[in-house]
Protein backbone atom coordinates (compact mmCIF):
# COMPACT_ATOMS: atom_id res chain seq x y z
CA UNK A 1 0.00 0.00 0.00
CA UNK A 2 1.48 3.38 -0.86
CA UNK A 3 1.94 6.42 1.52
CA UNK A 4 -0.54 8.26 -0.29
CA UNK A 5 -3.33 5.26 0.34
CA UNK A 6 -2.21 5.01 3.72
CA UNK A 7 -2.88 9.01 4.33
CA UNK A 8 -6.23 8.45 2.67
CA UNK A 9 -7.32 5.85 5.09
CA UNK A 10 -6.11 7.22 8.26
CA UNK A 11 -8.29 10.47 7.41
CA UNK A 12 -11.34 8.50 6.82
CA UNK A 13 -10.78 6.73 10.18
CA UNK A 14 -9.99 10.41 11.81
CA UNK A 15 -13.63 11.85 9.80
CA UNK A 16 -15.56 8.91 11.31
CA UNK A 17 -14.26 9.46 14.88
CA UNK A 18 -14.54 13.14 14.43
CA UNK A 19 -18.15 12.59 13.42
CA UNK A 20 -18.62 10.24 16.26
CA UNK A 21 -17.99 12.81 18.72
CA UNK A 22 -14.41 11.16 19.67
CA UNK A 23 -10.68 12.86 19.75
CA UNK A 24 -8.82 12.79 16.59
CA UNK A 25 -6.77 9.78 15.97
CA UNK A 26 -8.15 7.78 18.91
CA UNK A 27 -9.85 5.26 16.73
CA UNK A 28 -6.82 4.06 15.52
CA UNK A 29 -5.72 3.61 19.47
CA UNK A 30 -8.59 1.34 20.01
CA UNK A 31 -8.50 -2.76 18.34
CA UNK A 32 -10.99 -3.16 15.55
CA UNK A 33 -12.12 -6.07 17.85
CA UNK A 34 -12.53 -3.90 20.73
CA UNK A 35 -14.37 -1.74 18.90
CA UNK A 36 -16.97 -4.24 17.56
CA UNK A 37 -17.28 -5.69 21.38
CA UNK A 38 -21.05 -6.62 22.37
CA UNK A 39 -21.68 -7.54 25.69
CA UNK A 40 -22.66 -10.89 25.37
CA UNK A 41 -26.48 -11.77 26.88
CA UNK A 42 -25.03 -14.48 29.31
CA UNK A 43 -23.57 -11.97 31.35
CA UNK A 44 -26.38 -9.59 31.06
CA UNK A 45 -28.34 -12.06 32.64
CA UNK A 46 -25.83 -12.35 35.35
CA UNK A 47 -25.91 -8.07 36.34
CA UNK A 48 -29.09 -8.80 38.24
CA UNK A 49 -28.27 -11.70 40.18
CA UNK A 50 -25.47 -10.42 41.23
CA UNK A 51 -26.69 -6.98 42.39
CA UNK A 52 -29.34 -9.05 44.24
CA UNK A 53 -26.71 -11.37 46.17
CA UNK A 54 -24.47 -8.08 46.91
CA UNK A 55 -27.26 -6.23 48.64
CA UNK A 56 -28.34 -9.51 50.08
CA UNK A 57 -24.50 -9.56 52.06
CA UNK A 58 -24.73 -5.77 52.47
CA UNK A 59 -28.18 -6.30 54.58
CA UNK A 60 -26.84 -9.20 56.37
CA UNK A 61 -23.80 -7.16 57.08
CA UNK A 62 -25.43 -4.24 58.52
CA UNK A 63 -27.65 -6.64 60.77
CA UNK A 64 -30.57 -5.40 58.69
CA UNK A 65 -31.59 -9.35 57.54
CA UNK A 66 -31.09 -10.99 61.40
CA UNK A 67 -29.01 -14.78 60.77
CA UNK A 68 -31.84 -16.45 62.03
CA UNK A 69 -33.79 -15.23 59.05
CA UNK A 70 -31.87 -16.39 56.72
CA UNK A 71 -27.77 -16.26 56.39
CA UNK A 72 -25.94 -14.15 54.62
CA UNK A 73 -24.49 -15.79 51.26
CA UNK A 74 -20.54 -15.50 52.27
CA UNK A 75 -21.98 -18.05 55.15
CA UNK A 76 -23.63 -20.36 53.10
CA UNK A 77 -20.60 -19.96 50.66
CA UNK A 78 -18.26 -21.66 53.55
CA UNK A 79 -21.06 -23.42 55.00
CA UNK A 80 -21.00 -25.56 51.30
CA UNK A 81 -17.35 -25.81 50.79
CA UNK A 82 -16.68 -27.16 54.36
CA UNK A 83 -19.63 -29.81 53.51
CA UNK A 84 -18.19 -30.46 50.27
CA UNK A 85 -14.56 -30.88 51.79
CA UNK A 86 -16.06 -33.13 54.58
CA UNK A 87 -18.11 -35.53 51.97
CA UNK A 88 -20.89 -34.79 54.60
CA UNK A 89 -23.03 -33.65 51.37
CA UNK A 90 -21.81 -35.96 48.88
CA UNK A 91 -22.59 -38.79 51.01
CA UNK A 92 -26.26 -37.63 51.40
CA UNK A 93 -26.74 -36.42 48.06
CA UNK A 94 -25.98 -40.04 46.54
CA UNK A 95 -28.58 -41.45 49.11
CA UNK A 96 -31.11 -38.48 47.78
CA UNK A 97 -30.32 -39.51 44.05
CA UNK A 98 -30.65 -42.80 44.69
CA UNK A 99 -34.24 -42.74 45.56
CA UNK A 100 -35.52 -39.84 43.07
CA UNK A 101 -33.92 -42.37 39.92
CA UNK A 102 -34.95 -45.56 41.33
CA UNK A 103 -38.89 -44.04 41.84
CA UNK A 104 -38.76 -41.70 38.79
CA UNK A 105 -37.52 -45.39 36.63
CA UNK A 106 -40.52 -47.60 38.03
CA UNK A 107 -42.52 -45.35 37.83
CA UNK A 108 -42.14 -43.98 34.17
CA UNK A 109 -41.88 -47.87 33.27
CA UNK A 110 -45.51 -48.80 34.89
CA UNK A 111 -46.75 -45.46 32.97
CA UNK A 112 -45.54 -45.97 29.96
CA UNK A 113 -46.57 -49.91 30.00
CA UNK A 114 -49.93 -48.87 30.97
CA UNK A 115 -50.35 -45.95 28.33
CA UNK A 116 -49.61 -48.32 25.92
CA UNK A 117 -52.20 -51.20 27.16
CA UNK A 118 -55.01 -48.45 26.92
CA UNK A 119 -53.84 -46.46 24.13
CA UNK A 120 -53.33 -49.05 21.53
CA UNK A 121 -56.43 -51.51 22.61
CA UNK A 122 -60.09 -50.11 23.18
CA UNK A 123 -60.52 -52.97 25.59
CA UNK A 124 -57.13 -51.82 27.41
CA UNK A 125 -58.73 -48.39 27.64
CA UNK A 126 -61.97 -49.84 29.32
CA UNK A 127 -60.37 -52.28 31.86
CA UNK A 128 -57.61 -49.99 32.80
CA UNK A 129 -58.49 -46.08 32.44
CA UNK A 130 -60.90 -45.51 34.91
CA UNK A 131 -59.28 -47.37 37.95
CA UNK A 132 -55.80 -45.43 36.44
CA UNK A 133 -57.80 -41.99 36.90
CA UNK A 134 -59.34 -42.86 39.95
CA UNK A 135 -56.31 -43.41 41.72
CA UNK A 136 -54.52 -40.15 39.97
CA UNK A 137 -57.17 -38.13 41.79
CA UNK A 138 -55.97 -39.52 45.35
CA UNK A 139 -53.31 -37.11 46.79
CA UNK A 140 -50.16 -39.23 47.14
CA UNK A 141 -49.55 -37.71 50.47
CA UNK A 142 -52.44 -38.98 51.36
CA UNK A 143 -51.56 -42.60 50.85
CA UNK A 144 -48.36 -42.18 53.61
CA UNK A 145 -50.57 -43.24 56.55
CA UNK A 146 -52.14 -46.32 54.64
CA UNK A 147 -48.20 -47.06 52.89
CA UNK A 148 -46.90 -46.83 56.49
CA UNK A 149 -49.41 -49.39 57.98
CA UNK A 150 -48.36 -51.60 55.21
CA UNK A 151 -44.70 -51.10 54.39
CA UNK A 152 -43.24 -49.74 57.54
CA UNK A 153 -41.04 -46.41 57.55
CA UNK A 154 -38.36 -47.82 55.51
CA UNK A 155 -36.92 -47.47 52.33
CA UNK A 156 -39.61 -49.22 50.86
CA UNK A 157 -42.45 -46.83 51.53
CA UNK A 158 -40.32 -43.65 50.42
CA UNK A 159 -39.75 -45.74 46.85
CA UNK A 160 -43.30 -46.37 46.56
CA UNK A 161 -44.78 -42.71 47.18
CA UNK A 162 -41.97 -41.42 44.46
CA UNK A 163 -43.40 -44.06 42.87
CA UNK A 164 -47.66 -43.06 42.59
CA UNK A 165 -46.45 -39.60 41.94
CA UNK A 166 -44.73 -40.60 38.99
CA UNK A 167 -46.71 -42.28 36.99
CA UNK A 168 -49.71 -40.24 35.84
CA UNK A 169 -48.03 -37.65 34.28
CA UNK A 170 -46.51 -40.13 31.82
CA UNK A 171 -49.38 -42.24 31.67
CA UNK A 172 -51.52 -38.99 30.56
CA UNK A 173 -49.42 -37.85 27.58
CA UNK A 174 -48.77 -40.84 26.54
CA UNK A 175 -52.33 -41.65 26.25
CA UNK A 176 -52.95 -38.73 24.66
CA UNK A 177 -49.98 -38.55 22.12
CA UNK A 178 -51.01 -42.23 20.81
CA UNK A 179 -54.44 -41.57 20.63
CA UNK A 180 -53.68 -37.80 18.50
CA UNK A 181 -51.58 -39.19 15.55
CA UNK A 182 -52.56 -38.33 12.85
CA UNK A 183 -55.30 -40.19 11.00
CA UNK A 184 -53.46 -39.17 7.85
CA UNK A 185 -50.15 -41.41 8.56
CA UNK A 186 -51.92 -44.36 9.71
CA UNK A 187 -54.11 -44.35 6.07
CA UNK A 188 -50.45 -44.01 4.50
CA UNK A 189 -49.20 -46.48 6.69
CA UNK A 190 -52.03 -48.71 5.63
CA UNK A 191 -51.58 -47.94 2.12
CA UNK A 192 -48.24 -48.69 2.22
CA UNK A 193 -49.03 -52.55 3.42
CA UNK A 194 -47.85 -52.04 7.30
CA UNK A 195 -49.45 -54.53 9.49
CA UNK A 196 -50.39 -53.49 13.04
CA UNK A 197 -47.03 -54.20 14.41
CA UNK A 198 -44.88 -52.32 12.15
CA UNK A 199 -47.60 -49.48 12.59
CA UNK A 200 -46.97 -49.53 15.52
CA UNK A 201 -43.34 -49.71 15.71
CA UNK A 202 -42.75 -47.09 12.72
CA UNK A 203 -45.62 -44.78 13.35
CA UNK A 204 -47.70 -44.53 16.29
CA UNK A 205 -44.74 -44.61 18.86
CA UNK A 206 -42.51 -42.69 17.20
CA UNK A 207 -45.27 -40.14 16.81
CA UNK A 208 -46.19 -40.05 20.57
CA UNK A 209 -42.22 -39.55 21.85
CA UNK A 210 -43.16 -35.72 22.12
CA UNK A 211 -46.20 -36.08 24.71
CA UNK A 212 -44.22 -39.00 26.60
CA UNK A 213 -41.30 -35.85 26.99
CA UNK A 214 -43.46 -33.70 27.87
CA UNK A 215 -45.04 -36.52 30.66
CA UNK A 216 -41.23 -37.55 31.69
CA UNK A 217 -40.20 -33.54 32.86
CA UNK A 218 -43.58 -33.49 34.83
CA UNK A 219 -42.81 -36.75 36.53
CA UNK A 220 -39.06 -35.70 36.85
CA UNK A 221 -40.53 -32.68 38.95
CA UNK A 222 -43.01 -34.18 40.85
CA UNK A 223 -40.45 -36.98 42.05
CA UNK A 224 -38.08 -34.30 43.35
CA UNK A 225 -41.40 -32.68 45.15
CA UNK A 226 -42.00 -36.22 46.50
CA UNK A 227 -38.16 -36.88 47.71
CA UNK A 228 -38.52 -33.37 49.87
CA UNK A 229 -41.47 -34.95 51.58
CA UNK A 230 -40.43 -38.47 52.11
CA UNK A 231 -36.91 -37.42 52.74
CA UNK A 232 -38.60 -36.02 56.64
CA UNK A 233 -40.15 -39.53 57.41
CA UNK A 234 -37.68 -41.81 59.61
CA UNK A 235 -34.85 -40.79 58.03
CA UNK A 236 -30.78 -40.62 58.92
CA UNK A 237 -29.32 -39.66 55.19
CA UNK A 238 -30.49 -37.62 52.28
CA UNK A 239 -30.77 -33.71 50.99
CA UNK A 240 -34.27 -33.58 53.28
CA UNK A 241 -32.94 -34.81 56.38
CA UNK A 242 -29.90 -31.98 55.93
CA UNK A 243 -33.00 -29.72 55.90
CA UNK A 244 -34.82 -31.50 58.64
CA UNK A 245 -32.06 -31.92 61.18
CA UNK A 246 -30.92 -27.81 60.03
CA UNK A 247 -34.38 -26.43 60.84
CA UNK A 248 -34.42 -28.55 64.20
CA UNK A 249 -31.04 -26.34 64.94
CA UNK A 250 -32.06 -22.79 62.99
CA UNK A 251 -29.49 -23.16 60.72
CA UNK A 252 -30.48 -21.19 57.91
CA UNK A 253 -27.31 -21.45 56.06
CA UNK A 254 -27.90 -25.48 55.23
CA UNK A 255 -31.36 -25.26 54.12
CA UNK A 256 -30.42 -22.75 51.86
CA UNK A 257 -27.74 -25.28 50.48
CA UNK A 258 -30.38 -28.10 50.53
CA UNK A 259 -32.99 -25.76 48.77
CA UNK A 260 -30.18 -24.98 45.94
CA UNK A 261 -29.25 -28.36 45.71
CA UNK A 262 -32.66 -29.42 45.03
CA UNK A 263 -33.19 -26.60 41.98
CA UNK A 264 -29.94 -27.16 40.51
CA UNK A 265 -30.09 -31.02 40.42
CA UNK A 266 -33.58 -30.67 38.94
CA UNK A 267 -32.16 -28.20 36.47
CA UNK A 268 -29.48 -30.71 35.31
CA UNK A 269 -31.48 -33.86 34.88
CA UNK A 270 -34.28 -31.86 33.46
CA UNK A 271 -31.25 -30.34 30.59
CA UNK A 272 -30.45 -34.47 30.47
CA UNK A 273 -33.95 -34.78 29.73
CA UNK A 274 -34.14 -32.50 26.69
CA UNK A 275 -30.28 -33.87 25.37
CA UNK A 276 -32.42 -36.95 24.74
CA UNK A 277 -35.41 -35.69 23.25
CA UNK A 278 -33.15 -33.37 21.12
CA UNK A 279 -31.86 -36.53 19.68
CA UNK A 280 -35.04 -38.99 19.56
CA UNK A 281 -36.84 -36.10 17.42
CA UNK A 282 -33.71 -35.19 15.43
CA UNK A 283 -36.15 -36.81 12.45
CA UNK A 284 -38.37 -33.95 13.05
CA UNK A 285 -38.48 -31.66 10.28
CA UNK A 286 -40.35 -29.08 12.55
CA UNK A 287 -38.12 -29.67 15.78
CA UNK A 288 -35.63 -26.97 16.76
CA UNK A 289 -32.16 -27.58 16.87
CA UNK A 290 -30.99 -23.91 18.25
Amino acid sequence: MTEKSLNASSFSVDKVARLQGEPEGVSRLIPVWLRNWRTPEVLLRLVSPIVLLLAWELASELGLIPQRVIAAPSQIGGTLWAMIVSGELGKHLLVSLQRALLGLSIGVSIGVVAALVTGLSKRGEVILDSPMQMLRTIPSLALVPLFILWFGIGEFTKIALIVTGTIFPVYLNLFAGIRNIDPKLIEAANTLGLNRRELIWHVILPGSLPSFFVGLRYSLGISWLALVFVEQINTTAGIGFLASDARDFMRTDVIVICLLIYSVLGLLIDGLIRTLERFALAWRPSFVRN
